[in-house]
């Protein structure tokens, strides 16, 4: 794989670090700016909300330039977010900077995602797609328990400051490793705006689309209230959670590079095989939450069932999206967020019922259900 992909999958380990540092951090941030656990968790959702926003709104206003000034003006402006939201002492402040570092993340990742695929033929871009979303997983491993022991030690303010450090040398690396100009994808050489755009009227990126949305919340309403579920159901001290979260990212990492290297040629049987298994997977880990040997194995398990399926359709977004070269990644980044946004409202839905801490974690389920009935409808390509 091209050097210029590892360099941009050191951004994405910043940036994923971010998206989901707030975890361990929300109780110091409310105490410290004089504002409740509950108003300080709205910080996620801005996050959220901004990805899913920006990421189409700043491919669109970016697609006239060449993606590596494109790439390194979101870095710049993710690192400076983080910046200001370390030395601001006003939640108002830090809620827009929060705003302003998800438009910059979507941004960056739609541009990233449709830079990546054109940096490799046609046949592997499911392995060069594996290798950027490695460090969003990463993340979950490494950067996010880092982030919360950081946060513990020195205050949240010094894990913003380390992510804001994360960006300077994935920018350096960005500025050395991508080439100047627009390339063969640029927007001048290729459909207009508006002929990129009516290619969401397509059913099949429609369908495409949906799917990975529904497998994302999934995997991110049972990941939520994982919390809940190893230190209330399972008995497990508080410290135990980082391993969960540590081993979720294990399995991801794990499951997005193998399914990488099948994704390109047979998509349809990464679905056919792993869909089943996670939709078996969730109700398995409810039905064994209280045996903590088994939790955390099906964690690990679930992390690289999730991750492979999300990494194959982020893939089979930008297959479909061939038409809108420089939008395609935005349509992947908008479902998959949309999917993030969704899936801890859907699975909070249930927490109040008999269910209880384990209602997500059947959610989960539901929502993977709901998905492979909508997956026979796009006939995926099986490959040889």
């Amino acid at each position: 794989m091209p050097l210029p992909l590892y360099l941009l999958a050191v951004a994405v380990f910043a940036m994923g670090t971010s998206e989901f540092m707030l975890a361990g951090l929300l109780p110091d941030i409310a105490s410290d700016l004089g504002v409740t656990v509950g108003t300080a968790g709205t910080l996620t959702s801005a996050f959220a909300v901004g990805m899913v926003v920006g990421a189409p709104l700043v491919a669109a206003l970016a697609r006239e330039r060449p993606p590596r000034s494109g790439l390194f003006g979101f870095v710049l402006a993710f690192a400076a977010a983080h910046v200001v939201g370390a030395l601001t002492t006003s939640f108002a402040v830090l809620f827009a900077t929060r705003v302003v570092a998800a438009v910059a993340n979507a941004g960056f990742l739609a541009v990233a995602l449709t830079a990546a695929a054109a940096l490799v033929p046609p046949d592997r871009k499911g392995r060069a797609l594996a290798v950027l979303l490695s460090g969003t997983t990463v993340a979950t491993v490494a950067g996010v328990p880092g982030g919360s022991v950081l946060g513990t030690s020195l205050g949240w303010r010094a894990t913003f400051w380390a992510v804001a450090a994360l960006c300077l040398p994935a920018a350096l690396g960005i500025l050395q490793g991508l080439p100047a100009g627009r390339g063969n994808d640029g927007a001048t050489d290729g459909p207009s705006l508006t002929v990129e755009l009516a290619q969401l009227a397509r059913p099949r990126l429609f369908l495409v689309m949906l799917l990975g949305a529904l497998m994302n919340a999934a995997t991110f309403g049972g990941l939520t209230f994982l919390a809940p579920v190893v230190t209330g159901t399972a008995g497990l001290g508080a410290w135990w959670v980082s391993v969960a979260l540590m081993l979720f990212g294990a399995g991801g990492f794990v499951g997005v590079n193998v399914a990488g290297r099948l994704s390109d040629r047979r998509p349809a049987d990464v679905l056919a095989v792993g869909g089943p298994l996670l939709l078996l997977g969730w109700p398995t880990l409810a039905l064994l939450a209280d045996r903590p040997a088994a939790l955390l194995v099906l964690v690990c398990v679930q992390g690289a069932l999730s991750f492979a399926l999300g990494g194959t359709l982020i893939a089979h977004v930008l297959h479909e999206a061939a038409g809108a070269p420089t939008m395609a990644g935005s349509y992947a980044t908008a479902a998959l967020n949309i999917g993030a946004a969704a899936g801890p409202v859907i699975a909070a839905t249930t927490l109040g019922t008999r269910a209880g801490d384990l209602g997500p974690l059947w959610a989960s389920g539901l929502l993977v259900a709901l998905a492979l009935l909508v997956a026979p409808l796009l006939a995926l390509p099986k490959g040889a």
